[in-house]
């Protein structure tokens, strides 16, 4: 009997020295020990299994479907929704077209009180009359106010703000969303456009809400949101500029964050990627003054600008700090990028670039 429990404790892996009579309880516990660490090796293996075929079956969805970051996705379906924003006073520059009219036609659906701004009054007086149709009754005429604003003039920023507040009281939220794109070779551009840009889409967004501040700091209560770029984040070819700052307001609106979270005051970024607009009627080249003037084609593949408009004001009503908002493979670029940033500008060098390229020729 002791020579048969060594054989099946050397069997099973243990050293034995002896099996004195009367020892099968200690046997057993042996095999008993044996046979649930082989169950609960293979309990831990199904496991594995099951975790990384969930987590290839996510990747697949979301590289096939997602057009939004994971946390403005699940916002989007649980948490607040654009209607939250009822009577809330919106400021909208870069309102007479692109993304910007279609942010002011979201929140008119919501109920919001609205100024439109942009250099165009005529444009500006159209999205305000499909303002009115979208409220759906909600709003009056004396609810939009069209201010017409060029960015560039700091020196009017302060008296559009004093107008504003003649006529609403308050500013619940400012939203700059003027810009101005750019596309030419980096070697090629003129030092004059650098800096015209860095005054449209850096310093004008930083007047503006210099201004507007104070009144957001009285009030302990207001929110800023900056649409960006995924550029911000990337480093993309022919446009040196609008890169540039595109980072660099993201930079100036990241510092002002940590310096107004104690007077309740929000500041959402948004990074849209490629989305319909008429971008390129207006962009910049590699000569001051020179516009682009090609229209977008359709067959491009870019988001809608009402769903893009939509995802920032979810972001606006859910107070979130930065969203991206773009379609594949740019929304999984901008993950790698962030998490994996040797192998997200490796990826861009090798691919991306040439995608981007392609679809701009559209």
């Amino acid at each position: 009997m002791a020579e048969t429990s060594c054989r099946t404790g050397i069997r099973l892996g243990f050293k034995l020295r002896t099996t004195p009579p009367g020892s099968n309880n200690y046997i057993l516990f042996i095999l008993t020990l044996y046979t649930f660490r082989k169950m609960f090796l293979i309990f831990v293996v199904v496991i594995v299994a099951v975790v990384l075929f969930l987590i290839c079956s996510f990747i697949v969805l979301f590289w096939r479907s997602a057009d939004a970051d994971l946390l403005l996705l699940f916002k989007e379906k649980f948490g607040r929704g654009p209607e939250s924003l009822k009577g809330q006073v919106a400021w909208i520059t870069g309102a007479s077209s692109g993304i910007g009219e279609y942010i002011a036609y979201e929140l008119a659906r919501a109920g919001c009180r609205l100024i439109l701004s942009a250099r165009r009054r005529d444009e500006l007086e159209r999205v305000r009359s499909a303002c009115l149709r979208e409220a759906a009754g909600q709003l009056t005429a004396d609810d939009i106010l069209v201010q017409v604003l060029d960015v560039q003039d700091f020196e009017s920023h302060k008296s559009l703000v004093i107008k504003v507040l003649e006529h609403f009281t308050k500013i619940d939220i400012l939203i700059n969303n003027a810009g101005c794109s750019q596309r030419a070779k980096w070697m090629d551009i003129e030092l004059d456009v650098d800096r015209t840009l860095f005054e449209i889409n850096v310093l004008g967004p930083v007047s503006l809400s210099q201004v507007v501040l104070p009144h957001m700091m009285k009030r302990n209560r207001g929110t800023i949101v900056i649409v960006s770029s995924m550029v911000g984040k990337l480093g993309l070819p022919h446009s040196r500029s609008y890169n540039g700052t595109k980072s660099a307001v993201q930079a100036y609106f990241e510092c002002l964050r940590t310096e107004v979270a104690d007077n309740n005051i929000s500041i959402t970024i948004a990074c849209p990627g490629p989305t319909f607009s008429n971008l390129f009627l207006h962009a910049a080249t590699s000569k001051h003054n020179e516009k682009l003037g090609r229209a977008m084609s359709r067959t491009e593949k870019r988001m809608t600008t009402d769903l893009c408009a939509h995802y920032i004001v979810t972001a606006l009503a859910n107070k979130l700090y930065e969203v991206w908002i773009a379609q594949q493979p740019w929304l999984a670029i901008l993950y790698i990028q962030q998490y994996i940033p040797d192998l997200g500008r490796w990826i861009l060098m090798k691919f991306g670039n040439k995608y981007l390229m392609k679809m701009r020729e559209g």
